[in-house]
């Protein structure tokens, strides 16, 4: 069911969407796994070192989405109200993260790409669009507006640095022909076809399809987006990581 009640003893909590707040917290276990491989196996170079912060960040992003919108959604945004909170500051962390941890990638990927005196204006892009998302995001937890606060405007500001990525390796694949470029596009290329099964699925209907039509069966376009994520976290650290380094 979508949730269930919890015996502590004078601490009883409901959990809600049990099945979902499983496979996001394994995401998030996952993705601290890949993070510490990425540091692992530095060597020296400096884009493993960044793609380890990307995905530690992406991996504290995750436990605050799992710990607000599926696993303890209930206890802190309705219990015991009369009227459910729309968001927690979970959330608003959980956003917040996600922009800096594609910024920690971009420097992976200035380091591993581009020649070193042209990384600089990658630099400055990398540090100025978190500051601007975390305007947008706190303006729209204080206005407050939900769009504002939506995964859809996070993703409006990811998608400029994924097509940077899908672009230039895809290019350098192209003109190199070097095994680094074709797995970092690759890996661009799994993460759209993830955000795109994760649309489709919220387009069609998915969740109340499953739930009307399955019998009581839970799953969600979310399981949808946190499975694929796990997928690209074990490709990451299975074919990326030992294949990204440096450019001299």
């Amino acid at each position: 069911h979508h949730c269930v009640t919890v015996n502590t003893g004078p601490l009883d909590f409901i959990l809600t969407t049990p099945s979902s707040s499983a496979i996001v917290f394994l995401l998030g276990f996952v993705t601290l796994g890949a993070a510490l491989y990425f540091f692992l196996i530095r060597e020296g170079h400096r884009s493993r070192l960044w793609w380890g912060i990307g995905l530690l960040l992406w991996s504290a992003a995750t436990f605050c989405a799992g710990i607000s919108y599926q696993a303890f959604g209930y206890e802190i945004k309705c219990a015991g109200r009369e009227v459910c909170r729309w968001t927690s500051w979970w959330e608003v962390t959980y956003l917040i993260l996600m922009i800096p941890t594609l910024s920690s990638l971009l420097i992976a990927e200035a380091y591993s790409c581009i020649a070193p005196a042209k990384r600089k204006v990658l630099f400055m892009i990398a540090a100025a669009i978190p500051v601007i998302h975390t305007g947008i995001m706190l303006a729209g937890a204080l206005l407050p507006d939900k769009f504002l606060m939506s995964f859809e405007m996070m993703v409006m500001f990811a998608s400029p640095f994924i097509l940077f990525f899908l672009v230039l390796n895809t290019w350098r694949y192209i003109r190199f022909r070097n095994a680094m470029d074709l797995a970092l596009a690759g890996a661009t290329a799994l993460l759209i076809l993830t955000l795109a099964a994760y649309f489709c699925c919220l387009a069609a209907g998915l969740t109340q399809k499953v739930w009307d039509g399955g019998r009581g069966i839970w799953f969600s376009d979310n399981d949808v987006l946190h499975i694929g994520f796990i997928i690209w976290m074990i490709y990451a650290a299975r074919v990326v990581a030992a294949r990204v380094k440096d450019r001299e």
